[in-house]
């Protein structure tokens, strides 16, 4: 009796988390544009590249952005790089959801500007992948309430690359001949110093 009430406790604590633990990304309206600066195919660099987005209210749409009070421009993975990586899983709950990782942009909502500009440098640490952006609108309580992306819905049109660091660069190559050439001289050096003393010993 008290497993068949554990289960039942347990099927309805699920049940009450999928219908109140967050806010369904099927469930929110498109209602915002946005445009980011790389092309399809695109290739950029991180901590090198920088990424112009622009956004605003979709005036078109039969909506009101009213409840709008927070906008978050985010960096997100194209369903390509999250092909058996189950840290970058797409969920329809959001609360759950790992598609969009990298905060681009956050600020308050300004219904007075229709188009917001933003310039942003690829930071070091993301890594390398196929993504998109987009943008979400929260209420007052910090909800989802709107959203807007610059690929189509199946995630295929507009993606583009970044390339992670290398770890080598310019000033590290020029430092690695330094001292390359330094350890060659050291060498000859000790090689000169050994030889004039053993030719000393030999006259002594």
């Amino acid at each position: 009796m008290e497993s068949r009430l554990f289960v039942a406790l347990l099927l309805l604590c699920l049940a009450a988390e999928s219908c109140y633990g967050g806010v369904l990304f099927s469930s929110l309206p498109r209602t915002l544009e946005i445009t980011a600066s790389p092309q399809q195919g695109q290739v950029l660099r991180a901590g090198e590249d920088r990424i112009t987005v622009s956004w605003g209210f979709n005036q078109s749409v039969q909506a009101s952005d009213e409840s709008y009070k927070r906008v978050k421009v985010s960096l997100c993975y194209a369903p390509v790089s999250q092909v058996d990586r189950g840290w970058r899983k797409t969920v329809d709950n959001l609360s759950k959801d790992k598609t969009c990782q990298f905060t681009i942009v956050e600020r308050a909502y300004d219904a007075s500007v229709r188009n917001h500009i933003y310039e942003w440098m690829i930071e070091k640490d993301v890594p390398e992948a196929t993504y998109f952006v987009r943008v979400y609108a929260y209420n007052s309580a910090g909800e989802e309430v709107a959203f807007g992306q610059t690929t189509d819905v199946k995630k295929k049109s507009d993606l583009f690359e970044i390339r992670g660091i290398s770890g080598r660069h310019l000033s590290l190559e020029i430092a690695s001949v330094c001292f390359s050439a330094f350890s060659v001289a050291s060498l000859f050096g000790f090689f000169l110093i050994e030889k004039s003393k053993a030719k000393g010993f030999s006259k002594n």
